[in-house]
């Protein structure tokens, strides 16, 4: 006979799906995440960070405001946007399975701390307001390009839309000489305040609904907040395995199950021993959602197929990239911007907390009549 859930599992259970269920404060996002972030802040949402040689140059690109069609003035001046480079921390390049999927093995995530920062700040036309270069060199001779530009990702849901930009071409010679291989990632914060808003390292990594937990921290703490949230998905996973399969499976597949390979800080992993493009850095060209898919994380080539309808997916941006700094190509038309209110925003910020409530009233059920039978059986036992 199976044995029955013990009143106190069945509370604790109940308190971690609850945990699990309601939606947490502050996510921000890499495209496609649910968007928590009030409509005139969208501006602070970051959509893609780029790396990659170009002759005796580096090339970072910064990319913010997913599905922008309106002119300008925008909403850019609350916000700083930084670009960070970590030069000392160890890097390795000898276990497979990390560097198919990260670039590399970091072996003291703890100790990650930016040595180079570059920061800016944009007036609400998209032009350069400020910018700082810490850490780097010969300052004078870097190029920055900011403006309105056709959003790069290869992804149909948003092919006909831009981004607002930020690139940077930086003199190789502007790092440090034991520069050989380093980590990079980039935050959007609050000009007033400094607090962070949105962070950015692999490319469909803080994308993905379980790693919404990042956005906020710095790298250096990511790994101790993936394996402190992981222990407690990890149970919820084994109760519903034990009582409920069909809606383990589900849990599974959901996105907010914490992978044995997912103890990684999310940053970017970049060397000139290897040949660049991802996860060595980021091309513009580079098929992330193919790339990501190979590696355990599909759900951006499976929507490519569910919400477009599309095939055979597109494996190329919806424009030709420029051979010219910044690369990107040329802005679409404006046209007037679609309310946030109105049409897929209300479909992302409603139909997330209504199925949320369903599950966890399903669940609910499920524990009561578990517990009703638990409690009728010991008082069967006791007469």
């Amino acid at each position: 006979m199976t044995s029955r859930p013990s009143a106190r599992s069945l509370l604790n259970a109940l308190a971690l799906i609850t945990a699990l269920l309601l939606p947490s404060a502050g996510r921000a996002s890499d495209h496609a995440d649910p968007m928590w972030l009030a409509e005139d802040e969208q501006e602070a949402n970051i959509t893609g960070l780029f790396f990659f040689p170009e002759g005796d140059q580096y090339v970072a690109i910064l990319d913010v405001r997913r599905s922008l069609v309106g002119p300008p003035p925008y909403n850019l001046e609350p916000f700083e946007y930084n670009i960070h480079m970590d030069f000392h921390t160890k890097l390795r390049f000898d276990r497979a399975e990390d560097l198919a999927r990260y670039g590399g093995t970091i072996d003291a995530p703890e100790g990650i701390a930016p040595d180079a920062t570059i920061r800016i700040r944009l007036d609400n036309d998209a032009k350069v307001k400020e910018t700082s270069f810490k850490g780097l060199g010969d300052a004078q001779s870097i190029r920055v390009f900011s403006g309105v530009r056709d959003d790069p990702f290869i992804f149909p849901k948003f092919f006909g839309v831009n981004v607002i930009t930020m690139a940077f071409s930086i003199p190789q010679a502007s790092f440090p000489e034991h520069a050989e291989s380093f980590v990079l990632w980039a935050t959007s914060n609050r000009v007033d305040g400094g607090e962070q808003i949105d962070h950015v390292g692999r490319s469909n990594r803080t994308q993905l609904g379980r790693f919404e937990i990042l956005n906020k921290i710095p790298p250096s703490q990511h790994v101790a907040e993936i394996k402190e949230k992981a222990e407690p998905r990890g149970k919820v996973q084994a109760f519903l395995a034990q009582w409920l399969p069909p809606l383990a499976n589900l849990n599974q597949l959901s996105g907010f199950l914490i992978r044995h390979y997912d103890a990684v800080p999310d940053v970017m992993i970049f060397t000139r021993t290897r040949p660049p493009g991802f996860p060595n850095g980021r091309r513009l060209e580079d098929d992330v959602a193919r790339l990501t898919c190979a590696q355990g994380d599909c759900p951006l080539q499976e929507n490519a197929f569910i919400d477009t309808m599309q095939w055979p997916r597109s494996t190329v941006n919806d424009k030709p990239l420029t051979t010219e700094f910044p690369y990107l190509a040329e802005a679409w038309p404006p046209k007037p911007q679609p309310a946030g209110a109105t049409g897929p925003y209300v479909v992302r910020f409603f139909m997330r907390p209504l199925v949320q409530i369903a599950i966890g009233a399903l669940l609910l059920l499920f524990i009561i009549r578990a517990l009703i039978h638990w409690f009728g059986r010991r008082s069967a036992l006791k007469a």
